[in-house]
């Protein structure tokens, strides 16, 4: 017998397991089928949440606990002599948190668990078959039909290799070195890292008292399956930061390669791809999680709102159209970045000298910290739209002691309508909708869609205007009667 559900989606990573919850909560029946057959702590290869990223969590109800375990870092520093700050960033969360990618897997978890999301793991996907209504997952424990596929699965997407989707792209690095050591001498920044022309060297805490050691020398590049011991590892690091740390008692040791690729369509018919199986790039600058669970945030409410009847006309199409070019601009920027820091000693001191001076000019510097940190990742808009339209909703303080953060966890759109007359008589089980003010007076009216970034903006609006912008995007949603009285005047 072929068991049945919405979704299926295949990994239970991070960017698999926020999306099982999200869909979890909006009570879609979902299945995450996994091949490990248990949690391998040692997979972690990600330790920070940036802060669009923990804007994301919020969102969820799950960014307390995970700032109360990790270290904060409100300037990243390269090669030394390179610094951006995080400080300034328009966010309540204005700092890097360096947390193994554990932590985050656990709280995604244990939320799409509580949600009802079912993780089936030991569980391999051999082959996928679509037809008009749903897809057919063949698994090695028997088949499963759904009516949509979502793979997470990774850079060996066995979803991306049952659609026959091409990954081009190209080696970037070669025998990169991985350790899990003890150290006898305690770093003396959260995130330590350098580069001088013929090595490099990165470490990172779990917070229990083992780092995470990333290594690599020019001198020794060898195949993924080349055998690794602690000396190898001690000598690249310590040669290119100075000092090993005393590093000792290696439980874990691995060399891989670096990839940067990306699949040309994120969407082939009812399956979709998403973080590593959808894109792979360098380590540099700690982009992979992030993306990835941002492309969760923007696929689950669309994948909603089609299943349950209320999802605008190429809604689905939208999430390749807005996330395909976010994986490509952090391709160019990740690979930018371990292309530097590995760039033979007098190149190297050249770009290290041009990319000093660049960060001097406080645009550029600003730049810099809203791309790394995912704050400034905008979407395409209509042209004429509001210029906040396609941008992340700042989490305004609302009337009654609320954030929009906190408000947008029960996963409906959001209208935030500077005008408290708009809420008599709000309806307490819109479907699809919540209407709320804002504590600050403003003139701008948006409508927030359920990833946090504006559907519609407009300065004082009419009615008729907010009715429309709320029928476009969600046509099924029961909003209380505007009128021309309820709305504040248009400016003279």
């Amino acid at each position: 017998m072929t068991a049945s559900t919405d979704v299926v989606i295949v990994g239970a990573g991070p960017t698999g397991l926020l999306l099982a919850g999200d869909l979890a909560a909006a009570g879609v029946s979902v299945t995450v089928l996994e091949r490990r057959p248990e949690h391998e702590n040692n997979l972690t290869r990600a330790f920070a949440v940036h802060a669009r990223t923990l804007e994301v969590l919020d969102a969820r109800g799950l960014a307390d606990e995970l700032l109360a375990r990790g270290a904060r870092l409100a300037d990243l520093r390269f090669l030394r002599r390179l610094r951006v700050s995080l400080a300034g960033l328009p966010t309540r969360s204005p700092f890097l948190l360096v947390t193994p990618q554990y932590e985050v897997e656990r709280l995604l978890e244990q939320r799409a668990l509580a949600s009802g999301a079912r993780i089936r793991r030991g569980v391999e996907v051999q082959d996928l078959r679509q037809d008009d209504d749903g897809v057919d997952v063949l698994t090695t424990t028997g088949p499963v039909r759904a009516r949509f596929v979502v793979g997470t699965d990774g850079v060996h997407s066995s979803v991306r290799h049952a659609l026959g989707s091409p990954f081009p792209g190209r080696t970037v690095a070669r025998s990169v070195m991985l350790a899990d050591v003890r150290l006898a001498e305690k770093p003396p920044d959260v995130i330590t890292a350098n580069a001088d022309g013929k090595t490099f060297g990165f470490v990172a805490p779990f917070g229990d008292g083992w780092y995470r050691v990333i290594a690599w020398s020019r001198a020794r590049q060898l195949p993924d399956d080349a055998p690794v011991d602690l000396d190898e590892v001690r000598q690249a690091f310590g040669q290119a930061l100075g000092t090993d740390y005393g590093m000792h008692d290696a439980r874990w040791l691995s060399r891989f390669h670096s990839d940067e690729r990306q699949v040309p369509q994120y969407r082939v018919g009812r399956v979709f791809l998403a973080g590593d199986a959808a894109h792979v790039h360098s380590p540099a600058g700690g982009q992979g999680m992030n993306t990835g669970l941002q492309d969760a945030a923007n696929l689950g409410w669309k994948l909603a709102a089609e299943l349950q009847g209320w999802a605008r006309p190429g809604l689905l199409d939208s999430y390749h159209d807005e996330r395909h070019p976010v994986g490509r601009l952090v391709l160019r920027v990740s690979g930018g970045m371990l292309r530097a820091v590995l760039s033979p000693r007098r190149r190297l001191a050249v770009l290290g000298t041009l990319a000093a001076a660049a960060l001097r000019v406080p645009a550029v510097a600003r730049r810099a910290a809203l791309t790394v940190s995912g704050i400034g990742i905008a979407y395409p808009h209509p042209r004429g739209a509001h210029p906040l339209v396609g941008r992340r909703a700042e989490d305004v303080e609302l009337t009654g002691g609320r954030r929009l953060a906190q408000v947008l966890r029960d996963g409906r759109f959001i209208l935030v309508a500077p005008v408290s007359e708009v809420l008599r008589d709000r309806p307490t089980d819109a479907a699809h909708l919540r209407v709320v003010e804002p504590l600050d007076d403003t003139a701008v009216t948006m409508l927030v869609r359920p990833d946090g970034y504006v559907a519609w903006a407009a300065e004082r609006p009419q009615a008729a205007d907010v009715r429309k912008a709320v029928a476009d995007w969600c046509p099924n949603a029961f909003l209380p009667r505007l009128t021309p009285a309820t709305m504040p005047p248009a400016p003279r």
